[in-house]
């Protein structure tokens, strides 16, 4: 008689959990690691509080107690010792990332080990590949030689023991030419994660600070996609499928879920990147009491689910886990 008193019916407290409609687990999320080369201890990362820089030695006790904790993939960032126009430090088979991949696949062989493809970290211009002078003489990144660097960090990756190498530089061609390199390279089984819808974004800047990944000069606004433009970031992640990406990823995931829902179309395995920046907001407006940060982050990590995301990176993924064991 009263069928308008359905939704109200629906929603009594007991009745939730029965009714809902998506669900998040810990082994939904992969955790971000940074990995400093000339760290002894993990350092803090100010703009990023409860986030460390680990050395060597603390990598893979941060990766056991996030595997005990139900997360099952971690995503590798490396903070090398040297940079330099090449960045040589980035495909060097003793590299920092390298070195950290081989020390988790033999302490914590089940964890799933995804690694961050890109330049910025380790070149001294803070781009994200070789910068050559355009013909108005200003200086740019080159695409066809930076890929020629990205096939050349993905196969040391790979022969490392990386699972998944997740190249995050937005060239033209990027998954293309890694993973014809990965396959001549006898590393046929393992998966790209394109960072196929990667935004210019304002949210990056406590990553940068974490990384020390800061452009020195110039900006990435020429390889990135413009926050304005859905149906371009839709055609990026296209055409990073058509190349052979196994898992398209859109960053960051908050401010675009309406680009994960339209790449969901795509039929592929959907990963979305909740940035640094994202964390930081909520981590520094429940520092001051203006929210409650367990129920925050929750609702902003099952908003990303509901957008259609199989994956989400998060900085909030031991917490996750944490509060998720307890009855989040």
């Amino acid at each position: 008689m009263y069928p308008e008193r359905r939704m109200r019916r629906l929603r009594r407290r007991r009745l939730l959990p029965l009714f809902a409609e998506h669900h998040l687990r810990p082994d939904q999320l992969i955790a971000p690691l940074f990995v400093d080369e000339g760290a002894d201890a993990p350092v803090p990362i100010p703009s990023m509080p409860g986030h460390v820089r680990h050395s060597l030695g603390s990598i893979t006790i941060a990766t056991q107690q996030l595997f005990d904790s139900g997360i099952r993939a971690v995503l590798l960032f490396g903070v090398p010792l040297i940079k330099d126009a090449e960045a040589s430090s980035a495909f060097d088979d003793t590299g920092v990332v390298q070195s950290a991949v081989r020390r988790i696949r033999e302490s914590v062989p089940d964890m799933v080990v995804c690694t961050d493809v890109c330049a910025c970290e380790y070149t001294d211009t803070g781009q994200c590949g070789i910068v050559g002078t355009s013909a108005d003489g200003s200086l740019e990144l080159q695409n066809d030689p930076s890929l020629v660097l990205m096939q050349r960090i993905a196969v040391s990756h790979a022969r490392a023991g990386a699972d998944i190498v997740a190249p995050s530089c937005m060239l033209d061609g990027m998954v293309g030419a890694i993973r014809a390199a990965l396959d001549d390279a006898g590393h046929q089984e393992t998966l790209i994660m394109a960072y196929s819808s990667k935004f210019a974004s304002a949210l990056y800047g406590p990553f940068r600070d974490a990384a020390s990944s800061g452009c020195t000069s110039g900006d990435r606004t020429t390889y990135q996609i413009n926050p304005a433009n859905g149906r371009e970031a839709f055609v990026e992640s296209a055409l990073d499928a058509a190349e052979g990406a196994d898992v398209l990823m859109v960053k960051p995931a908050g401010p675009y879920l309406d680009v994960i829902a339209r790449v969901r179309h795509l039929d592929l395995p959907v990963a979305a990147y909740q940035v640094s920046g994202e964390y930081a907001m909520i981590r520094a407006a429940a520092e001051r009491g203006w929210l409650d940060e367990r129920a925050a982050a929750l609702e902003s990590l099952v908003a990303i689910r509901r957008a259609g995301a199989d994956l989400i990176i998060t900085y909030f993924a031991q917490d996750m886990a944490r509060w998720l064991a307890e009855g989040a």
